[in-house]
């Protein structure tokens, strides 16, 4: 939802959760490598925006939040975009002169649960890496302490206190305590089709509660699972009392994903460009439709697609793993970059070359697909000059097979037919 939003905008924070300190260390730690630092920042502003009680904040404005953080407003609202689909943060808004924005803020989740997500903790690993992962994996550990020869004398409450009789309390609901909110996943999985297919004497009523709905949700969308997929791995995964064995439907999923896949886990080249770093849609141009195919295939449909369908070698996957991992560019700014470089390159990938690029392209910020387009345009002179003593095996002849969006001032109408047939297959991928 594009809401426009302006600095008068105010804005009141409520916690809905006890945040301690090892939640702060949590949230440094493990969701800061998948959020990034202006978001970590954002929810860090937020809290201390509170009471004394830690528990509502006055009315602010948003121009508060541009003078604290040194961010431009547009920079904040991805911010926030990232801590709400991650579970950190809820936002509502009323519409008035000035919109109203109530922000709820969350606990993270506790090491515990955050390991043994099917989604953050495979995210976690694809933007840290195996040495910095078990790193931090073996920091959050328990040490194991062997009681085997030890007895149990620990005192029971009756043993210590004397009750009082007769006295009834009444509950409240609404005394602080510890809450923690769910990580959003827009699921295309279709339930009426896996409940349809399993007989009704095999299920438990319960069978298909919240839970493992949004279990099933989050494995199909780790492991790219349509369906069809899930609905075969489900019934494989029903026990003898009618419910899904959730540690079985795990490990069926993970296994079905590897035997696909050649034994690899999934990784970040199967990813979209996220959402909220999208171009709104509307517009009909061709540059428009060039910038809708790059976000919304993944790195490695852009590559089977250059590879006329074929396989893509696992060194051209690797290199466009660490793209992704490495210099953490997003799936729709290496699209980009994919074309760019095979275009200049005689349809070669070169990793001094791709790395030269990716390196100046994450130190001018570069997040969107459309700045991605854009500065190939701007700075290709620059980049020519930065490339030419680093990679000495480019022929000059190569930076004149320019991509298609190399127009000047942009005039991608006069795309030739090969260009625009070029866009439709990639496209056609995707159906």
């Amino acid at each position: 939802m594009n809401i426009s939003i302006l600095p008068a905008d105010t804005y009141t924070v409520i916690n809905k959760s006890v945040i301690t300190d090892k939640d702060k260390k949590i949230i440094s730690m493990l969701y800061q490598p998948i959020i990034g630092f202006s978001a970590t920042s954002l929810y860090f502003t937020l809290l201390a925006d509170l009471d004394k009680q830690e528990l509502i904040s006055d009315d602010l404005t948003h121009h508060h939040l541009m003078t604290t953080m040194q961010l431009k407003l547009e920079d904040i609202v991805i911010a926030r975009e990232k801590l709400e689909a991650i579970g950190l943060l809820k936002t509502y808004m009323k519409k008035d002169n000035i919109n109203q924005y109530v922000y709820l803020i969350y606990s993270p989740l506790d090491a515990n649960d955050f390991f043994n997500h099917p989604i953050l903790n495979i995210v976690l690993y694809n933007n840290l890496g195996k040495r910095e992962y078990d790193k931090i994996l073996q920091y959050f550990k328990t040490p194991k302490v062997i009681l085997k020869d030890y007895k149990d004398i620990t005192a029971s409450f009756d043993e210590v206190f004397t009750p009082v009789r007769g006295t009834i309390m009444e509950t409240y609901d609404d005394i602080t305590k510890r809450d923690s909110n769910n990580i959003l996943i827009n699921s295309d999985i279709d339930f009426n089709l896996i409940i349809s297919s399993i007989p009704e004497k095999q299920v438990s009523d319960k069978c298909f509660n919240n839970e493992i709905k949004e279990l099933i949700n989050n494995l199909s969308y780790i492991y790219n699972l349509s369906s069809l997929d899930m609905q075969g791995i489900v019934r494989n995964c029903i026990n003898e009392r009618g419910l899904i064995d959730k540690t079985l439907l795990r490990k069926t999923c993970r296994d079905y994903y590897k035997f696909e896949n050649a034994g690899n886990l999934p990784t970040l080249i199967y990813n979209k460009q996220p959402d909220f770093l999208k171009k709104p849609t509307g517009d009909n141009s061709k540059w428009a439709k060039m910038v809708y195919t790059f976000e919304n295939i993944t790195p490695y449909q852009l590559l089977k697609a250059k590879y006329k369908g074929g396989e893509p070698t696992d060194r051209d996957k690797r290199l466009i793993e660490n793209l992704l991992l490495d210099q953490k560019l997003n799936p729709g700014v290496v699209n980009v970059l994919i074309s760019y470089a095979l275009k200049t390159n005689n349809e070669q990938l070169k990793k001094s070359y791709i790395e030269t690029i990716a390196g100046q392209w994450k130190r001018a910020g570069i997040e969107t697909v459309e700045e991605a387009m854009k500065i190939t345009e701007k700075e290709h002179k620059k980049l020519k000059k930065i490339i030419k003593p680093k990679v000495k095996d480019i022929k000059k002849d190569n930076v004149k097979n320019l991509p298609i969006w190399f127009k000047e001032k942009q005039d991608v109408d006069k795309m030739s037919d090969e260009d625009v047939e070029e866009l439709d297959k990639i496209l056609n991928e995707l159906v």
